[in-house]
């Protein structure tokens, strides 16, 4: 009998009616143990998923064996340490989306904060501002990092290909504030002190954009078959056109997936910016004269430097904060649509 109860095992119905006992006693004893008031409902499914993970490891330990329970009680972390990683991820999400949808109008939209000092009022110059110093920073880092890439994977040999790649690993790990005081002691040498400008912004943040790029074109070139090389060279085409018409061809999709990412990453980069781009209410379509505003700024700003209305002040800084994610996001979905592009081209 044992042998057969072991051979059928727990089916999916088991598990789901012991997952809901397990909610259902978490529930129990967090009423017993709280008012209905101080209820929480993230308490209550924390100790409703310890419950459940409890219950199926105990009940496959019984009609499973040992071995198979070990297996659920280690999916059960792994479901646990994922839940743990999504859920406050959805719950800011769901916090900037209600709170930044109030102001998510054409007035945001379609003016500066120029003359405001209350409600309305929008976030046009800091868009523009983050849109161009963006821009300019992605054509400063992306020929310098592939460019750096194709050097260590074709080229590289000895000490100095050592160097290199220690360079590149030191500057991964430089904070943001780090390459702003960079930015702003360089060009302060030529400009004077006091100097704040888009394009050093730009500058501030290529610095941050490099070693991404190069470490993920770098993962990506090294992915490239070392046979289509010598298939190549084999057929008397010089080594430079075979890195240009042969390996970046092949590894294109990973290499704009990683420029996109490196993108994605200093997009919300503030420290930086706010020691050489500097702060401004007006509109500034030039990145090489004056001050120039840019979304992390324009969200730091409106939450610390609240005005007599403070609640438009709140609603333009979530408001700013929700752009800057849908910016972002797009920019990661553009990269993953790259990314199968060239995956499905490549495989025809």
């Amino acid at each position: 009998m044992s042998a057969i109860v072991h051979a059928r095992g727990l089916n999916r119905g088991w598990v789901s009616s012991l997952a809901v006992g397990g909610l259902l006693v978490a529930y129990v004893v967090s009423s017993l143990t709280t008012s209905s008031e101080t209820l929480n409902i993230g308490v209550v499914a924390a100790e409703g998923f310890f419950f459940a993970w409890v219950l199926i490891v105990l009940a496959s330990l019984a009609v499973e064996g040992r071995r198979k329970a070990v297996s659920r009680a280690m999916a059960g972390l792994v479901y646990g340490a994922f839940a743990l990683a999504v859920v406050p991820l959805l719950s800011l999400i769901s916090t900037v989306v209600t709170l930044g949808l109030p102001r998510f109008d054409g007035d945001f939209f379609g003016s500066s904060m120029r003359n405001v000092v209350g409600a309305g009022g929008g976030a046009l110059h800091a868009i523009v501002g983050t849109l161009e110093i963006t821009s300019m920073a992605a054509l400063i880092s992306i020929p310098v990092g592939l460019l750096t890439s194709i050097y260590l994977v074709e080229y590289a040999k000895g000490k100095f290909a050592r160097a290199v790649t220690t360079m590149v690993d030191v500057m991964t790990g430089i904070p943001s504030i780090v390459a702003g005081l960079f930015a702003f002691a360089l060009f302060s040498l030529f400009f004077g002190p006091g100097i704040r400008m888009g394009f050093a912004g730009a500058v501030a943040l290529s610095v941050l954009m490099i070693p991404v790029v190069v470490r993920s074109s770098e993962e990506m070139l090294r992915l490239v078959p070392n046979e289509l090389r010598e298939a190549s060279l084999a057929l008397g085409v010089p080594k430079w056109r075979t890195i240009l018409r042969v390996v970046l061809p092949t590894a294109m999709g990973g290499i704009v997936t990683g420029v996109m990412i490196s993108v994605a990453r200093v997009i919300g980069e503030t420290a930086p910016l706010l020691i050489v781009a500097g702060f401004t209410q007006s509109m500034n379509y030039n990145p090489f004269n004056e001050r120039m505003m840019t979304l992390p700024v324009f969200v730091y700003y409106s939450y610390s430097s609240q005005g007599a209305d403070a609640q438009a002040y709140i609603d333009r800084a979530w408001a700013g904060a929700l752009t800057l994610i849908i910016i972002v996001m797009i920019l990661n979905l553009g990269a993953r649509l790259v990314s199968r592009v060239f995956r499905t081209s490549g495989s025809r």
